[in-house]
């Protein structure tokens, strides 16, 4: 297990205790820390553990710099990664190994989960929601061929499979098992082996986070132009198109021009009327979200219209902040909720 860390005094002692205490045999279960470049006390806390490896050098240059300097140094069959802010159930990795009794299969992705309170802002119940959809969608993709990307908060690979990443990637993971599908394997889906964290601390944190993955993909589309051959690739071009590289391309620019049509259209037709009059009152909600993003309420169901709406303006600011060369390879953490409970109490 290789864990992500920059900075994280502040729960990575939480994080080791939540790896030791995995039910999977202590003798099969190698866990290392890479941590380079922290300056606060994360590496003094994990030299605590001595079943712990630490990896560490000053200077950082982005998570997957990192990961491609102590990949040949790990020698299991199989790698795990996580961050250092999530915390895994704990079977969560027995439940993944299982997979990997397939030849076909290179990776699996474990499921993220954001924690829920019974009252939450925008933050944590818009990102919650979209996550749960999020998951529908990653069962149906491995159900019918294969998962389409991982999410880094906890994946598997067969180490030997490995294969060093651009140290300018910004969403490394989907790359990761991108490639590894483009292949011919097959990327796995366990949605029991749960990767629990908090929300985002408000939506301008959240924002941080979001603009990043946007720019990381459209960023993605571009290493991944092959991917586009439906010859070469066929169900796999179909999920990777309809699932991603549209979410993160022409999705934005259509809500707008379906906007913009609806108005030129709807003195011509009832339907077009009836079309606009239900995107006005979506985006009136979504307003209203802006307005109340950060109050914790119990009715989350209004968080939603404003995160889809923010999630797509997210988007497009990836965009500017990718081709204008500003997104960095090292980016801020967004700060994340703090509950009164750790995450670990969860399970």
């Amino acid at each position: 297990m290789l864990i992500a860390a920059y900075n994280e005094e502040e729960i990575i002692e939480e994080k080791i205790q939540n790896s030791l205490s995995l039910d999977y045999p202590s003798d099969k279960l190698c866990i290392a820390v890479v941590s380079d470049g922290s300056d606060d006390r994360t590496n003094e806390m994990v030299s605590r553990y001595p079943q712990v490896r630490l990896f560490y050098k000053p200077q950082r240059e982005g998570k997957i710099a990192a990961v491609n300097r102590v990949m040949p140094r790990i020698g299991t069959p199989i790698t795990v990664f996580t961050d250092a802010n999530v915390m895994i159930s704990k079977q969560g990795i027995r439940q993944m190994a299982e997979h990997f009794q397939s030849n076909l299969i290179a990776a699996v992705s474990g499921e993220k989960t954001v924690v829920s309170q019974t009252e939450d802002s925008a933050s944590a119940s818009g990102e919650g929601f979209y996550w749960k959809y999020e998951s529908y969608l990653k069962r149906k993709d491995a159900e019918w061929n294969t998962m389409v990307g991982s999410a880094g908060e906890l994946f598997g690979i067969r180490t030997h499979l490995f294969e060093p990443i651009d140290k300018n990637t910004l969403i490394e993971d989907f790359v990761m098992t991108m490639r590894l599908a483009a292949n011919g394997y097959k990327v796995a889906y366990e949605p029991r082996a749960l990767a629990l964290e908090t929300g985002s601390a408000s939506m301008e944190e959240e924002q941080k986070r979001k603009v990043r993955i946007s720019a990381g993909g459209i960023q993605a589309v571009i290493k991944l132009l092959t991917l586009l051959n439906f010859f070469k690739y066929g169900k796999l071009s179909f999920q990777y198109v309809s699932h991603r590289a549209l979410r993160w391309t022409l999705i934005p620019l259509a809500l707008v021009a379906t906007l913009v049509t609806s108005l030129l259209l709807a003195d011509d037709s009832w339907i077009y009327d009836t079309l606009l009059r239900a995107q006005l009152i979506f985006y009136l909600l979504a307003f209203f979200g802006y307005v109340v993003r950060d109050s914790k309420t119990s009715v989350k169901w209004l968080h939603i219209p404003y995160y889809f709406t923010f999630m797509h303006v997210c988007v497009v600011l990836g965009w500017i902040k990718y081709f204008s060369g500003n997104q960095k390879v090292t980016w801020d953490k967004a700060k994340r909720a703090k509950n009164e409970a750790t995450i670990s109490s969860a399970f």
